[in-house]
């Protein structure tokens, strides 16, 4: 009976050893793959659009059609407040008490208008967002950067 035990606690050891083997294979593996693939913003910048189409005359309408998107990626609500976003060249719009939907979107345009739930508007005279190049970067009510999107070369 001591060589039946004994047998059996080596097979068990073999088993448990092997176990141990491919899972010290496969942790560094998940490692390298979360770092390889960043998990998504919880709120991310979705659509950028620099260059408001037709002529750049400084007109409201032209304002307006220069924007950033906000989409908010999860199944809860999420409020705004306090974050920012911004260009390379420092110009910042502060959200106020804004909350965004579940997987919604929210526009932010560059001149004025009357928010509502879908549009935000930062009551601007002249163009934010830089047609060639330019950056622009969320950030949450405590400075961290959430998302940023850049186009064009530097």
């Amino acid at each position: 009976m001591s060589s039946a035990s004994s047998s059996v606690r080596r097979i068990a050891a073999t088993v448990l050893a092997a176990g141990a083997v491919v899972g010290a294979a496969a942790l560094p593996a998940a490692a390298h793959d979360g770092d390889r693939h960043h998990q998504r913003p919880r709120v991310e910048i979705s659509r950028v659009q620099a260059d408001s189409p037709g002529r750049e005359d400084r007109s409201n309408r032209s304002l307006n059609s220069e924007w950033v998107e906000i989409t908010n990626t999860t199944r809860d609500g999420i409020n705004l407040r306090g974050w920012t976003l911004r260009d390379r060249d420092g110009n910042r719009y502060r959200f106020d008490n804004v909350r965004i939907a579940p997987r919604a979107t929210i526009r932010i345009h560059t001149g004025n208008g009357r928010d509502t739930r879908t549009d935000l508007f930062q009551d601007r005279r002249d163009y934010v967002w830089d047609n060639g190049s330019d950056t622009a970067t969320l950030r949450d009510d405590r400075g961290r950067t959430v998302d940023t999107e850049t186009w064009g070369r530097r």
